[in-house]
């Protein structure tokens, strides 16, 4: 079974009980995190996809830790004029571990 969910405006592929990097998150280490944006699910076989995304269907993650991603170096100059700056930036992250996937029932209307 695995799930695409959406996080941090990045596609994600999950299964459950792995680990995932996401944007940083406004939860404390140890909380519980739904993600309800999530695009298709795979179970036994049967795939089901969202458009854009699956009514009732929630990856459910606990929160590891946060941490700063490696630094980027931005580096500006302008020619002749003696003008250089470098700043840096470090991204910050928050590790899940998915624990569930679960789907919604699917309603269907009654033919008469």
């Amino acid at each position: 079974m695995y799930a695409i969910l959406e996080a941090g405006g990045k596609q994600h592929r999950v299964e459950p009980e792995t680990d995932l990097i996401v944007e940083k998150l406004a939860a404390e280490p140890g909380d519980k995190v739904e993600f309800d944006r999530v695009a298709l699910v795979e179970r036994e076989g049967k795939v089901r996809i969202g458009t854009p995304w699956i009514k009732g269907a929630k990856v459910t993650c606990r929160v590891l830790s946060h941490f700063r991603g490696r630094k980027t170096e931005i580096f500006t100059y302008k020619a002749k004029e003696n003008i250089k700056r470098k700043k840096g930036h470090r991204q910050p992250y928050t590790r899940v571990r998915v624990e569930k996937i679960t789907v919604g029932r699917s309603r269907t209307k009654k033919e008469t």
